[in-house]
């Protein structure tokens, strides 16, 4: 027997640390413990044990548990997933390594492409071919891939992706050689390009396939784990993913498809933002989630985040668009850059202080952890910054030395630039927070934004400490951390509905229109989104969203059209129309009237209906001083020297409480620092708001 269901766990397993909340009837019970990244079930275990103590309840009692992980991303940036092989239709062997046949510096000679998932001695073709339409043109050689079985064995295969030709179109070969390949060899893991990545486009859809067979068979046994110690502890409860696009699946999709969570921690940070920028009336926010191992930058703008098809993992060159493996997923669009507190700064051949993009991660960790790790890190300079509280560093559950902290910084920084490991630290401190803004800037400006509009949302066990920093940075004159800020992501996957996309590409010139082909493909696409909906959660109210990526004839991209959640009629090709010259003159300012216009994909997302937003306001109230919990060194770069600050203690605080920078407001996992130049203030709803105080910058 479950619980209650208004008893749930939510479960974010980071690079550096993994957060859990409970969620009891609106209450919240929070615990962050370190991340065992050879067994992460582990640490998921221990952060339960942790939080249900504190919560005075029982593992019989939880209702539904939530999880979000970054293990699949870093399977693949670490190269750590399966023996993966693919087969594809003749001719086609080295698309993986093809690519686009462009280059994302083509003045650098000695380019880094990322190196393919499925190395050539691995990868297999097969006789068959299906044209654009799905018609076969060559039927599928049986034979050829019955013997392509013991190739298989030689190469010690664990994982299998089949992308033929034009398989989205008709995936009958596909499944005709899955079918061939399990009587024979039922072990083996196969994902097929058209039911991972049913799009057009191979290279796109052959690295999407074959990064879900790399990451699928260590997914599978990782959820199966940790199903099988959550039912001995008396968790039975239904367990529910977050994905990329900031919906929530089920368990057995997610072990059949884990590609979807690549981004699953970032995308319930995106999901807590966008919720707050709701609840405040906020029409312009960026969400800034910054943990142990990476930074997250979003916008949010009419409260919804950004949202991309397309996303790129394990970039070769400092994170440069193209220099990485793209993969055909929906997902939310977000800037990520190696800039956590875990991330290790070093100086470079030309003296300058570097960040990243690695990181020290759980193990060893930073140098104060005291754990083996003796590369300064962020965390480290923070730290020795006084800007962290040695004896409450994550709840507590991280004892900390900062005498290791200042010795790292000094030796990797300090003596090498003639710096004082204050200064080193500092510099360490400015140089991820530049990181940072630049990212924020470049990003804002690609969608044609300006970062300065927008509200700040600071959250993860390091944001609330850069977020005063980068709000001067940018010129952002409101920052808003909300309570539990230390472990955001987590407290986001409890606001994110149960939701599944399904896309088919079909292509369908405008003046050939027809209904019924239209009809029949969301028909087809409604019955697979259900069934997963369904199944996360029974007998709920879902709505609907349809689009269509269309294009004039010619193009090389498309844009996405929004479509009746309605059968169409032969009346509705006008409307089609219409809504394409609209949405494409608001992103270009023109339409080509005697352009011939077509679809190449057809997209469908069932999602469950969120909890309706209760507006409150963060406009300042009776203000008085607030209560002081003591005091902490803080250095201060103007003078060179620490300089005492007020300390105030989160849970002491009340709505009304006013702070002036400079100023540290410290709670269990995390800690918020207001810079000189910039007030505080406790709202009405116990959030932090930082303002920039005008007078004092005038």
């Amino acid at each position: 027997m479950t619980g209650s269901i208004s008893q749930r766990l939510a479960i974010d397993i980071g690079g550096t640390f993994t957060d859990v909340v409970l969620e009891q009837d609106g209450e919240l019970n929070t615990s962050k413990v370190l991340t065992t990244p050879a067994a992460p079930e582990d640490g998921v275990l221990n952060g339960i044990e942790q939080v249900l103590a504190k919560a005075g309840t029982a593992s019989g009692d939880i209702g539904m548990l939530l999880h979000g992980t970054t293990l699949a991303t870093n399977a693949i940036i670490e190269r750590k997933g399966a023996n993966v092989a693919l087969i594809t239709t003749d001719g086609f062997r080295d698309v993986l390594e093809i690519g686009y046949e462009s280059r994302f510096n083509q003045y650098d000679i000695f380019i880094d492409k990322p190196t393919p998932l499925v190395p050539r001695h691995r990868r297999f073709t097969v006789p068959e071919r299906v044209d654009v339409h799905g018609r076969v043109l060559l039927d599928l050689d049986e034979d050829a891939v019955q013997a392509l079985l013991p190739k298989l064995d030689r190469a010690g295969v664990e994982s299998i992706a089949i992308g033929f030709l034009h398989g989205y179109a008709n995936p009958a070969h596909e499944q005709r050689a899955r079918e061939i390949i399990e009587a024979a060899r039922p072990d083996l893991s196969i994902t097929l390009s058209s039911e991972v990545c049913p799009e057009i486009r191979e290279f796109e859809r052959l690295t999407t396939a074959t990064a879900n067979a790399y990451v699928r068979p260590l997914m599978a046994r990782y959820l199966n784990n940790l199903e099988t110690r959550l039912s001995k502890i008396g968790i039975v409860s239904p367990v529910l993913l977050m994905t990329s696009g900031g919906g929530l699946t089920t368990l057995e999709t997610a072990a059949r498809f884990p590609i979807r969570l690549v981004e699953s921690g970032p995308a319930g940070g995106a999901i807590l933002a966008t919720g707050i920028a709701a609840d405040l009336d906020l029409t312009k926010a960026i969400s800034f989630d910054m943990g142990g191992t990476t930074a997250k930058i979003c916008l949010i703008d009419d409260f919804a985040a950004q949202r991309a098809r397309e996303f790129e993992v394990d970039r070769q060159a400092r994170f440069r668009k193209g220099s990485g493996l793209p993969l055909r997923i929906p997902v939310i669009e977000m800037v990520e850059v190696g800039a956590g507190g875990g991330s290790i700064a070093r100086v470079d051949a030309l003296n300058q202080i570097t960040i990243g993009p690695d990181s020290a991660g759980a193990d060893p960790g930073p140098a104060a952890y005291g754990r083996g790790g003796e590369q300064p890190t962020i965390t480290d300079a923070d730290i020795h910054l006084g800007r962290i509280d040695p004896g409450r560093f994550a709840g507590g559950q991280v004892p900390l030395s900062p005498d290791r902290a200042e010795a790292a910084l000094s030796a990797d920084i300090g003596k090498k630039l003639d710096l004082s490991s204050q200064m080193a630290a500092y510099g360490v401190t400015e140089m991820v927070d530049e990181t940072m803004a630049n990212a924020a800037r470049v990003h804002a400006v690609e969608q044609g934004k300006a970062a300065s509009d927008y509200t700040l949302i600071a959250f993860g066990g390091a944001a609330p400490l850069h977020a005063g920093r980068l709000a001067e940075k940018l010129s952002v004159e409101r920052i808003i951390v909300p309570t539990h800020a230390g472990v955001g992501s987590a407290v986001g996957f409890l606001r994110a509905p149960v939701a599944y996309e399904v896309v088919r590409s079909r292509n369908m010139r405008l003046r050939q229109y027809d209904p019924e082909f239209v009809n029949a493909i969301f028909h087809e696409m409604y019955d697979e989104a259900k069934a997963v909906v369904e199944a996360g959660a029974p007998g709920s109210v879902v709505s609907e969203h349809r689009l269509a990526y269309m294009r004039y004839l010619g193009q090389g991209h498309e844009i996405a059209v929004n479509l009746p959640t309605r059968p169409l009629t032969d009346d509705d090709a006008d409307l089609v129309q219409t809504s394409f010259d609209a949405t494409y003159e608001r992103f270009y300012q023109r339409t080509l009237p005697n352009a011939e216009v077509e679809v190449l994909t057809w997209a469908l997302t069932l999602t469950t209906a969120s909890a309706p937003s209760e507006t409150t306001s963060i406009e300042p109230t009776d203000s008085r001083d607030a209560q002081v919990a003591g005091s902490r060194a803080i250095f201060d770069p103007a003078s060179g020297e620490l300089r005492d600050v007020p300390l105030h203690w989160r849970p002491d605080l009340v709505p009304g409480d006013a702070i002036t920078g400079p100023a540290v407001i410290a709670e269990n996992e995390t800690s918020t620092f207001v810079p000189k130049n910039f007030n505080a203030r406790i709202a009405a709803n116990g959030f932090i708001i930082v303002e920039r105080n005008r007078e004092r910058t005038s």
